[in-house]
């Protein structure tokens, strides 16, 4: 079997990945608040993920895999979208209005997550449908001395948790020194963080022991993991902008509920993401979603292999550069394998997959393989990539080529033979018209055409032109 090493952000190291059931292994990603589309940074995670999934699938069976990845739809940005639909007449209650809004956001985000090839999850819980677990959650904390109740606030006793700290590295009180954290007179602790909050008749709210309220950020991902996943599961993962005090949160509140756990067993962090060389923002201008992206016509397909070019550990820097570069590699590929029958993935993408999701490592590999197309096509298809749904933005190219029955590494084979003829004859007789009309049919069929002192080489180009290829034979 293939040994899957990761890194763990808890431990700072790169380690094997024994599952606690290899029968029954657990993977949860933190999802998107459901307010707007998602921008180009909220999908790398989700790549990022979906790759190990797919490793997992392959590895221990997909039957064996349970992947959550969960949709926070209680969030002040969307209180207030509602708000103002409200206030402009839509008919509904608040949370009839916040409901409709979040299903439309949910709409949006599976359509552009479905056109970077990203499985669907086995379970994406919404936080409004777990409410009755978190406060049960928080009961049992308050239960346990680890957090306390106060003007209708329901606080984590942040000091109660021994091991606080340990996914980010940093003690408490250094916690206190750097960061900025909320100063409120129903706190016994600056650093004490909300697990429920009193909400007015303006605001969404549920019935609580604490009054009517709503839900803090942090105990919804314990709560719906605690619920889906049980008290101990595999993988936990997400950006590293949730390492602190998101994650660090998760922990605390979730091992002192369920001592008897340890939560999650790894915590997969991926870096964050630039564009051109700057932190995306708005004040920037160089803010962007992801559907800003697919109808400016950059594909799906050129997205993804972009995000999977970085490995997920490093800073990535989305650049036009790329977007094109990729677009070509994928263009070439995609006329590589047309009408081939894939055979299985080259051993050596699986392995690099296996050191720690090494895209880039196995990105590498697919350029190798151009002159088996069965193995690029199984290999590339096995991460999300030539998916046979996907090719939408060059059908025209892939229509014109439909009754080609010669594969292309072939034709260049014979084409090899044929120049070499022609410039060996031409060196006795000195006429090189030929080798030139030739050489230059090759350039216009989109062919690089290499001639030295060792022979002629045809390498096929990113947009190499099939048709006007097989005419040269």
């Amino acid at each position: 079997m293939v040994e899957i090493r990761l890194t763990n952000t808890k431990t700072r190291g790169k380690q094997a990945f024994q599952p606690i059931d290899p029968r029954n292994i657990r993977i949860y990603l933190c999802g998107p608040t459901v307010y707007d589309r998602a921008h180009l940074g909220n999908a790398r995670p989700v790549v990022v993920i979906d790759m190990l999934v797919r490793l997992l699938h392959h590895v221990f069976g997909a039957d064996h895999v349970t992947y959550v990845r969960n949709f926070t739809d209680v969030d002040d940005k969307i209180n207030a979208t509602a708000l103002q639909r409200q206030q402009m007449g839509a008919p509904g209650s608040l949370e009839e209005l916040i409901r409709e809004r979040t299903a439309e956001t949910i709409e949006w985000y599976h359509a552009d997550m479905d056109a970077l090839a990203a499985l669907r999850p086995d379970h994406e819980p919404r936080a409004t449908d777990f409410i009755p677990q978190m406060i049960a959650m928080i009961q049992q904390l308050i239960e346990g001395g680890h957090a306390y109740a106060r003007d209708g606030h329901a606080l984590f006793r942040v000091r109660s948790y021994k091991d606080y700290g340990q996914l980010s590295g940093r003690s408490v009180d250094d916690m206190i020194a750097g960061a900025r954290v909320e100063v409120a007179p129903f706190k016994e602790d600056p650093m004490d963080f909300v697990l429920w909050k009193p909400s007015d008749d303006g605001l969404p709210g549920w019935d609580s022991p604490w009054g009517r309220g709503r839900p803090g950020w942090h105990i919804e991902c314990s709560a719906m993991a605690h619920e889906l996943l049980g008290e101990s599961f595999d993988i936990h993962a997400g950006g590293i902008d949730l390492q602190f005090p998101h994650h660090e949160n998760e922990i605390a509140q979730s091992c002192c509920a369920h001592p008897h756990g340890e939560f999650a067993r790894i915590w997969l962090h991926n870096e964050m993401l630039q564009v051109e060389g700057k932190k995306m923002s708005k004040s920037l201008g160089n803010f962007f979603t992801v559907r800003d992206l697919l109808e400016k016509r950059v594909p799906g397909e050129v997205i993804r292999f972009v995000l999977l070019s970085t490995h997920y550990r490093k800073p990535m820097d989305w650049t036009a550069e790329k977007a094109q570069a990729a677009e070509d590699t994928l263009w070439q590929w995609r006329v590589l394998t047309k009408g081939v029958t894939p055979s299985a993935p080259d051993p050596r993408v699986i392995e690099a997959l296996a050191d720690d999701l090494n895209t880039a490592g196995a990105i590498s590999v697919l350029y190798t393989l151009k002159d088996d197309p069965a193995a690029l096509l199984a290999s590339a298809r096995f991460m999300g990539l030539l998916q046979e749904d996907m090719g939408d933005w060059m059908q025209h190219d892939l229509a014109s080529i439909a009754n080609v029955t010669f594969s292309v590494p072939e034709a260049l084979a014979k084409l090899t033979q044929k120049l070499g003829d022609l410039r060996s004859a031409a060196m006795d007789s000195k006429d090189f018209s030929g080798v030139d009309a030739l050489k230059a049919a090759l350039t216009g069929a989109g062919v690089e055409v290499r001639m030295s002192k060792a022979g002629v080489e045809l390498i096929a180009g990113p947009r190499l032109d099939v048709v006007a290829l097989g005419a040269l034979l």
